[in-house]
């Protein structure tokens, strides 16, 4: 369990505190300490999958986990976000908070929607057909670089180019999503086949034995009436008198 890969997930969730108190912290350096650690966050999520299959060290926690601290540390971060364009709204031009807010509602809806998808897919055995495909793979990349630089908010060009940014991974967003949703349905649309309910072996043996068990019983309850009967009526029968040895004269 506590391998290397498992080891780079549970400092991701570990990070996520770091990050909301730099994140939060009033001054220039602090965003960029904050920016570093989200891209340090960024950077184990790939690294962990690698070593997991390269070191063939693949674990159900490491399974668990992962994903899970993916998602923690992309809503924290959406979040945070979101919260500082909307209150400072007024440096930068009108509806900016829009353009980070809707985004951010898109990207959080999708993962829980996949999420949600990959779990039911799962649960049939078709897991690997909602696997992460190239376009969920360049949504990732570009919507890791947008929140970035979202954090690390240098100036106002870097600002704009990350809600560009954002804006091109929200589309991979969407485009991901309807991927996968049209794999789910075709599945929910099969009609699922009735199982005829199955007798096992031992209900049928267990159940011939009782039978013949009744059976033994019925017979031997039948002989017993019989000899009872018998021996009744052999009580019933007038006896035959004795005839006694008498001398001849």
């Amino acid at each position: 369990m506590y391998n290397l890969p498992n080891l780079l997930t549970i400092l991701r969730v570990a990070l996520i505190p770091v990050f909301v108190g730099l994140f939060y912290y009033p001054t220039t350096k602090t965003n960029f300490m904050a920016a570093v650690v989200f891209v340090i966050a960024a950077l184990t999520d790939l690294l962990d999958g690698y070593l997991a299959r390269k070191l063939k060290q693949t674990t159900k926690f490491g399974a668990f986990l992962d994903p899970v601290a993916d998602k923690i540390m992309v809503c924290t971060a959406l979040v945070l976000i979101v919260e500082y364009y909307s209150v400072h709204v007024n440096e930068f031009f009108p509806h900016m908070n829009l353009l980070v807010s809707i985004p951010a509602m898109v990207i959080i809806a999708r993962e829980i929607v996949v999420s949600a998808l990959r779990e039911w897919m799962a649960e049939i055995g078709q897991r690997a057909q909602v696997a992460v495909n190239w376009v969920g793979k360049w949504k990732t990349a570009i919507q890791m670089a947008a929140i970035a630089l979202l954090i690390y908010r240098h100036n106002e060009p870097m600002i704009y180019a990350a809600v560009g940014l954002l804006c091109v991974a929200t589309v991979l967003t969407i485009w991901s999503m309807v991927v996968y949703l049209k794999v789910g349905l075709s599945h929910m649309s099969e009609e699922a086949p009735v199982k005829e309910p199955q007798v096992t072996a031992t209900v049928v043996a267990k159940s011939s034995s009782q039978d013949a068990q009744v059976s033994d019983a019925v017979a031997a309850d039948t002989a017993d009436g019989k000899n009872d009967s018998l021996a009744s009526s052999q009580q019933d029968a007038p006896s035959e008198p004795k005839v006694e040895n008498v001398p001849k004269v």
